[in-house]
């Protein structure tokens, strides 16, 4: 069974050609496109017309991709977002991701990439590519006072790696300690910040700013 895919993005014949792309995977097909986000949410209100990922500028008349996804997180929170934009700076990216998209991709991102990213979202629930990886990793507060949750500085150092896409083994070798060590670090972590998993323990910090500027 294919994903439903939705694409906004003012720019008629882009959009379509992104459509046309999506349309090209084997496990994806675009279900319809819309010029802004009001478009779209009035599009949402059929049942058949929800779609299990978006594709989202940023800056659009009406409703903009910020707004939009803030929207969509409260009122389909099922929905996934990966933004699709031209800008880069990080404000921007970083807005995106606070409002609960779950992957920031360029325009000019290869093809390959995009199909990547779009599986990636579905089975992990997340995509970043190096660049935002890195953005978030320069993000992260090392010292929150009384709002750091409890963790030691070497669990922030480790929260700091976790939240990139070095595996535990390449962790513990840039903290220079064994794998046993980075395993009750993990523990520790995931039971102070009460989640499951390493995709829980980075939406954690997005979602309640543990990320700088956030």
């Amino acid at each position: 069974m294919k994903h439903s895919i939705a694409i906004v993005d003012d720019h008629t014949l882009l959009s379509q050609a992104i459509g046309e792309m999506v349309d090209s995977f084997d496990n994806f097909h675009t279900i319809h496109i819309s010029k802004n986000g009001q478009e779209l949410l009035n599009k949402l209100q059929l049942k058949e017309n929800i779609p299990d990922l978006v594709l989202m500028d940023v800056n659009m008349p009406v409703l903009n991709g910020i707004e939009t996804t803030k929207l969509l997180t409260e009122k389909f929170p099922k929905i996934r977002v990966i933004a699709l934009s031209i800008e880069e700076d990080e404000d921007t990216v970083l807005q995106m991701l606070r409002a609960g998209a779950k992957g920031y991709l360029i325009k000019d991102t290869k093809k390959e990439i995009l199909e990547k990213a779009l599986i990636e979202t579905m089975q992990k629930g997340y995509y970043h590519t190096n660049n935002v990886t890195n953005l978030l990793m320069q993000s992260i507060v090392e010292d929150r006072k009384d709002e750091n949750y409890g963790l030691k500085e070497r669990e922030i150092e480790f929260l700091q790696h976790a939240c990139s896409d070095l595996t535990y083994k390449e962790i513990a070798d840039k903290m220079f300690l064994s794998p046993k060590t980075i395993d009750n670090y993990r523990d520790a972590v995931f039971s102070k910040l009460n989640v499951k998993n390493r995709i829980g323990l980075v939406l954690f910090c997005i979602k309640n700013r543990i990320i700088e500027n956030y």
